[in-house]
């Protein structure tokens, strides 16, 4: 890879700016100070500095984010805040992407990354990937529905979903539940409630795959995977 595209990719300037580094002899390569924008280098073999400090190259980035409510999730938006501008800058020079998209209301668990292939294994359908939701919900939730979500309910537009396994936690005027479904479609967990005649009031999401939310992250906050996080999301059949 060429020196200046290195240097670029990981946030030291635009291909202009990194040769003002090389003439400020901020650049060495295996210890000796770097010249020419259009050397090629290996980050994995050689020994690139800028002012002392080692370049640890990165190519694809992956963030665990608890999202907030009243957040977008997408990468730009002409009226809301989203999800991207939660970001340091230097880790939005990667141009990451929400993985899936959480309402704008909704909190919890959201995979950032910029690893195209790896978002399409976990939203195809074909995968069939868990995604598990906390929810509030305003109306009685019976034995009964959960017996509906696990058949698949008919939404509005007449589509059926796909068999969920809700676990009510409290049965009451303003119950409270667990939901796993395998689909993503609009406003699904909502729809499933509007479809049994309930109402969400409060929706999180806590898990994705076999990731799931980290508990000691606020609203907001956000961090990188851990080498076993990304593992299991790698490594699902």
């Amino acid at each position: 890879m060429r020196l200046d595209k290195l240097l670029s990719n990981m946030g030291y300037g635009s291909r202009k700016e990194v040769k003002q580094l090389l003439k400020q002899k901020a650049v060495t390569v295996d210890g000796a100070y770097a010249k020419d924008a259009a050397l090629h280098v290996d980050p994995d073999k050689q020994d690139v500095s800028v002012f002392g400090e080692r370049v640890n190259y990165t190519e694809f980035v992956y963030f665990m984010m608890n999202k907030p409510p009243g957040v977008i999730s997408a990468t730009e938006d002409l009226r809301d805040e989203t999800v991207i501008e939660l970001l340091d800058p230097l880790h939005q020079h990667f141009e990451p992407f929400p993985v899936g998209r959480l309402d704008k209301d909704t909190e919890g668990l959201l995979l950032i990354t910029n690893d195209g292939a790896l978002a399409h294994n976990l939203l195809s359908p074909k995968k069939h990937v868990p995604k598990v939701y906390y929810a509030q919900i305003e109306g009685t939730v019976t034995e009964e529905d959960c017996e509906k979500f696990a058949q698949g309910v008919e939404l509005d537009d007449g589509y059926v979903t796909k068999p969920g396994e809700l676990i009510i936690l409290i049965s009451a005027q303003q119950s409270e539940i667990e939901l796993t479904i395998q689909e993503g479609k609009f406003h699904q967990v909502k729809r499933m409630f509007e479809a049994v005649g309930k109402r969400v009031t409060y929706l999180k999401r806590l898990s994705m795959g076999n990731l799931k939310l980290d508990d000691s992250l606020d609203l907001g906050e956000y961090r990188e995977l851990t080498a076993e996080e990304l593992a299991c999301l790698q490594n699902r059949d």
